[in-house]
């Protein structure tokens, strides 16, 4: 699995350069500059409508920016595209599998597009099996695979040709969590062979699985680091409520908490934010009669994001 050894030393994966695009009134990018390595996983964290399938078409050459200037592998994506394709493995948010082909015509289907001799093909199906774990459903068509299935097969499309740099737009999204946890092991063995990594996703969770991240919201990066780094730049204090009565937790510190406290909900637990030993108290007392437990917590990467966003805290790019 081994990327091609005809790249440009010291030169990234991927750079972006305060590329900016509009679609008629819509700003889906403003000012969006960041570096993809090899050797990484960096992730493009954040919602739908965020502008991450606009920065990842743009830096595969399929959407031409408004602005600044993007290049792969040190080639620039509009100028010399054809070298980009060389070197891009790229995997769209609906990859075009072939439902009546079965795992080993995908494979091969892909093999032909990129050229590939028999030889050569047959070599990346034996490297591609041995880590894939689809060998046993080589004969199995496409359409009757798992949704984990199908994604570990569109991803073994993407490598079919050796790509050095994989663009990955939201891969996971759908799966079920043994398959997520599956196709991240995949990830990081590729990042360890030396690939550059760029995966997008809408699963906060899933930061904590890159070596590097940005955050973005309409359009632009709000935070970016390590998941760490950006973690620990966070200025508030956390209280985590659980229980029968969770859902009364908003409502209550709205109408009743100290100034500045904020309460989000992330599934069944809520998150308060807080800043002093005397709100702390304060909120303590409100919701002594609700039917939930508090403990204190550390940030996750949804409460940084929520908090930029909501305005709780300062920036922490």
């Amino acid at each position: 699995m081994a990327a091609n050894s005809s790249t440009r030393n010291g030169s990234p994966g991927i750079e972006l350069r305060d590329i900016r695009k509009r679609y008629g009134d819509v700003a889906a990018l403003l000012g969006v500059t960041l570096d993809v390595r090899r050797g990484e996983i960096f992730g493009l964290i954040g919602p739908d409508g965020a502008g991450k399938t606009t920065a990842m078409r743009i830096a595969c050459g399929l959407v031409r920016p408004d602005d600044g200037g993007a290049s792969l592998m040190g080639y620039d994506t509009l100028r010399e595209s054809r070298k980009v394709k060389e070197h891009l493995g790229y995997m769209p948010q609906r990859f075009s599998l072939y439902p009546d082909l079965t795992v080993s015509e995908n494979l091969r289907f892909f093999a032909d597009l990129f050229g590939l001799s028999r030889a050569e093909r047959e070599e990346r199906e034996r490297a591609l099996f041995s880590f894939n774990r689809l060998e046993p459903f080589r004969k199995r068509r496409a359409g009757a695979l798992s949704g984990g299935m199908k994604q570990k097969l569109a991803l073994s499309c993407t490598l079919i040709h050796r790509p050095e740099v994989l663009v990955l737009d939201e891969p996971t999204t759908g799966v079920d969590p043994v398959s997520r946890k599956e196709f991240w092991t995949i990830l990081k063995s590729l990042a360890a062979e030396g690939l550059a990594l760029w995966v997008s996703t809408p699963y906060m969770d899933e930061a904590a699985l890159c070596d590097r991240v940005a955050l973005m919201h309409r359009g632009k990066v709000i935070a970016r680091g390590t998941p760490d780094d950006v973690i620990s730049r966070f200025p508030r204090k956390i209280l985590e409520a659980r229980g029968r009565g969770a859902e009364r937790v908003a409502a209550l510190l709205e109408s009743n908490g100290p100034r500045g406290v904020r309460a989000h909900r992330f599934g069944d637990r809520i998150h308060v934010v807080y800043d002093s030993t005397e709100q702390e108290e304060s909120i303590r007392r409100i919701l002594e009669p609700v039917d939930v437990s508090l403990r204190a917590v550390g940030p996750s990467m949804e409460d940084v994001f929520v908090s930029l966003v909501g305005g709780d805290g300062e920036g922490v790019s």
